[in-house]
């Protein structure tokens, strides 16, 4: 079966899409199903998640886009036994310059992802925070549509109208089929009174679309980067842990209709 391809936008940095796009893909791995996290974002944040270095590559994400390589060559392994990352690097901050020139220069991680697709379950693109042609890439490549991370902070909604009319110009243009597969409520802290009030902002806004698990805002979740690893193998226990279980339960439960067993959740390769 061909996997189902995900990306995850909002072009508003600090969100936590990186976050989201990073954990999700962790426990939805450790569930058994196999999962491809790519990271399309020159900060490389996804890669250096999953501990990996970027400046030691030697094949990345630039050469499959840029130089034609087969995907096959860039893919890594990472920690966890069914979750595997095809990574970024540095060079990919001067790929949209280089695509500018290139004949469906919108479809190139489409070609790209077709090699590997019936490898996995599911495909995670995480996007860069703007609305460039390595976002587009992304939008086009999803065959199963768009995670939106949106903060539960003042100014939530900004900027989400161009993300959604942009979602739609895809559709329209290069990829019928793509959607918004759902929206995730992040950073929430339940002693304000403005949290609350995002969150009903951004139901009202979205009322079909909204996970009901809620990513709290957590100091483990801002830890787990630091030390390459997911929020699965950094603190298991914490709050942000277990908020990204739910989530990956009902995502898997939104994407398949069924419900995934998180009592005997895969261990880590090491």
């Amino acid at each position: 079966m061909t996997a189902r391809i995900y990306c995850f936008a909002n072009q508003k940095g600090g969100v936590a899409k990186t976050t989201t796009a990073v954990n999700l893909g962790a426990y939805v791995a450790a569930t058994g199903r196999r999962v491809l996290l790519v990271d399309t974002d020159p900060q490389s944040n996804a890669t250096t998640s999953l501990g990996v270095n970027p400046r030691t590559l030697t094949t990345s994400l630039y050469d499959v886009l840029i130089d034609g390589r087969p995907v096959q060559d860039a893919l890594t392994l990472t920690e966890w036994m069914n979750l595997d990352l095809l990574p970024s690097s540095t060079d990919l901050a001067g790929a949209e310059v280089e695509m500018a020139g290139v004949m469906a220069r919108e479809r190139l991680l489409t070609r790209s992802l077709a090699a590997v697709a019936e490898k996995y379950d599911y495909i995670f693109i995480d996007e860069p925070p703007s609305l460039g042609l390595l976002t587009i890439n992304g939008l086009t490549a999803a065959t199963h549509g768009v995670v939106i991370p949106v903060q539960c902070e003042y100014l939530a909604l900004e900027g989400l109208s161009l993300l959604v009319n942009t979602i739609r110009q895809v559709r329209e243009i290069l990829n019928e089929h793509l959607k918004i597969a759902g929206v995730v409520l992040t950073m929430y802290d339940a002693r304000t009174n403005l949290g609350q009030d995002v969150v009903e902002e951004v139901r009202r806004f979205f009322p079909n679309e909204v996970f009901q698990t809620i990513i709290p805002r957590n100091v483990r979740l801002s830890e787990a980067p630091s030390h390459g690893k997911t929020i699965l193998s950094y603190a298991p226990m914490s709050a942000g842990a277990m908020a990204y279980q739910a989530l990956a339960q009902e995502f898997i439960l939104r994407a398949e209709g069924v419900r995934a067993d998180m009592a005997s959740l895969s261990q880590p390769r090491t």
